[in-house]
């Protein structure tokens, strides 16, 4: 049989992944990783600022090359039939919203001398929270003129997202804001970066970032009306000319890739370039996903992604708090259902890196663990409730179903005794009662979830969260097969936009036939922690209500914290 091979690549927080899958029969041939070189772990952060968080768009352009010449090399070795002409198709993820300042041909504001110093003309990356004044704005602008685009993202416009940083950008650096000839999504970056076709007035956006971001949506023709948008800042007049009419799905062709990139890359020139979407959307086709199952990509932050047939927004678009609908946004056709929290790994990372004290890092070396593991190791022998402790999972903001950056994290009940693992243990609670809060958000509205399936980092890595989750949620969980979902979902997309005459998919539903697998095991509820955790559960919902919802009696507690520091 002559294999055929896709190549997925995956641009995450920290780092750019590779993966060459044979399409033919499923197997994944070839990883590769590669570190971002710029700032703490490929982020640009600011000591005065902690909502402040950037990238530089020279790490995706290195990336890219190292990267996929890396797991070509690798795929040579594991693979005697492989050989790069044998690639048909490349597919493209990415973090969002990260929206790039791009100059009249596309490339970088970064790039350009005058500007290489300065973070405003980086990536604004989807945890850059600077913008939340700018974000309660937006909601209540739309509340007044277009409810409408409010009833498709949850109810109100977030931080993580496109026309808030945006906005932002305009009022802190007009330098940067009036030298910006257009602002690219991640996700559109690339894919024109391998066609070369940067130009922004030609480059194909996607639909994935624009629906769920930008507010895009073919009910109102595109993007929220110029009215709306200058109604935001005058600064803004024009700015929709300068972005885009339409998106399309991933899968659809971007383009072709370049003579000058097959050269860089070792690669055929001509391979069809998908499309590209975001990293939890094309992790979800990479896991599987159908009708009535939910996603769960568990990472330094989740995404919850879930589908639907078209002609049910309306009953949707009644469900509060989530980071919204958007037509094709997951499976072509479909409508896809995001929501999510904004900090899981980086909470446990956090902790690990900055709280725990030199004994147990003494101890984690000499019995060869890693710090995560040997916390995990330490709480798996604590019961239920066991610490007295409860946590709020706010670390870096809400993202579902409260949609506020302006909230922090909380450990309530530490005494004199507290030990470092009853805190990671009540860290990982906490970021299962917020799962199940999104979980019970979407079955108030009458949707049914069948059955919750994870990918992701931390599914494989982590027992002792997965059997909390499973005892929080009260369900079993699967667990996608691939280590790299993501990267498999945008190599299975990459073989759509190559279709059928090019040996590859002629539908997302019939590569996913083909490439998508779970594990053997899965974890079950306990019924006995189950019960406790129904306790804890409420006692969270309490603390939930009374710091994060706008009536609740804690409300402006974390408010004028923030003010303060």
């Amino acid at each position: 049989m002559n294999k055929l091979y896709s190549l997925g690549l995956d641009f995450g927080t920290n780092s750019v992944r590779a993966l060459l899958v044979n399409i033919s029969g499923g197997a994944e041939t070839a990883t590769s990783i590669w570190n971002y070189q710029y700032g703490k772990n490929g982020v640009v952060i600011s000591e005065n600022d902690p909502l402040f968080a950037r990238q530089h768009p020279a790490d995706y352009v290195n990336g890219t090359r190292n990267v996929v010449k890396d797991v070509i090399e690798k795929a040579r070795k594991n693979d005697p039939d492989f050989t790069p002409d044998k690639v048909i198709g490349i597919g493209v993820d990415t973090t969002g919203s990260t929206p790039i300042p791009v100059d009249k041909s596309g490339q970088p504001l970064a790039f350009n001398q005058k500007f290489r110093n300065n973070p405003n003309s980086y990536a604004w990356l989807w945890k850059d929270h600077t913008s939340a004044e700018e974000a309660e704005e937006i909601t209540a602008k739309a509340k007044k003129s277009h409810p409408e685009y409010l009833r498709r993202c949850g109810g109100r416009y977030s931080s993580e997202w496109f026309f808030a940083k945006i906005l932002h950008l305009s009022r802190i650096d007009r330098k940067v804001f009036q030298a910006a000839e257009s602002f690219v999504e991640l996700e559109d970056f690339v894919p024109a970066l391998l066609t070369d076709n940067l130009a922004p007035q030609k480059l194909k956006r996607g639909i994935c970032a624009a629906g769920h971001k930008a507010l895009y949506c073919s009910q109102w023709n595109g993007l929220p009306s110029e009215i709306f948008l200058t109604s935001l800042s005058p600064d803004f007049k024009g700015l929709r000319n300068r972005l885009y009419e339409k998106a399309y799905p991933a899968g659809d062709q971007a383009g072709r890739l370049s003579s000058k990139w097959a050269r860089e890359l070792g690669l055929k020139e001509g391979i069809a370039v998908s499309v590209g979407a975001f990293d939890a959307h094309l992790g979800a086709i990479g896991a599987g996903i159908k009708k009535n199952g939910l996603v769960k990509v568990i990472g330094t932050s989740t995404c919850d992604l879930m589908v639907f047939p078209s002609g049910n927004e309306r009953r949707l678009e009644k469900i509060d708090g989530m980071c919204g609908l958007a037509e094709s946004s997951i499976i072509p056709g479909s409508i896809g259902l995001e929501a999510g929290q904004s900090a899981v790994g980086d909470i446990f990372a956090w902790f690990a890196e900055n709280c725990v004290p030199a004994d147990y890092s003494a101890a984690a070396n000499k019995n060869k663990k890693k710090i995560q593991a040997y916390l995990s190791e330490k709480a798996a022998r604590l019961n239920p409730g066991e610490s007295g402790l409860l946590a709020l999972d706010w670390n870096n903001g809400n993202r579902s179903v409260l949609v506020d950056q302006k909230l922090s994290g909380l450990i309530l009940g530490q005494t004199l005794a507290t030990r470092p693992e009853e805190i990671y243990r009540a860290l990982i609670e906490a970021t299962g009662f917020g799962a199940r809060t999104i979980i019970d958000q979407i079955e108030k509205s009458g949707e049914k979830i069948k059955e919750v399936i994870t990918c992701g980092g931390i599914p494989k890595k982590n027992p002792l969260l997965m059997q909390i989750y499973s005892n929080i949620l009260n369900r079993p969980l699967k667990i996608a097969a691939s280590e790299q979902t993501c990267a498999l979902g945008a190599a299975l997309v990459g073989a759509v936009a190559a279709g059928k005459e090019a040996g590859g998919f002629s539908s997302v539903t019939e590569g996913q036939k083909i490439l998508c697998r779970f594990e053997s095991k899965e974890y079950r509820p306990d019924k006995k922690s189950v019960a406790a955790y129904q306790k804890l559960y409420r006692l969270y919902s309490q603390l939930h209500d009374a710091f994060g919802r706008p009536d609740g009696a804690l409300f402006s507690v974390m408010k004028e914290l923030l003010k303060h520091g």
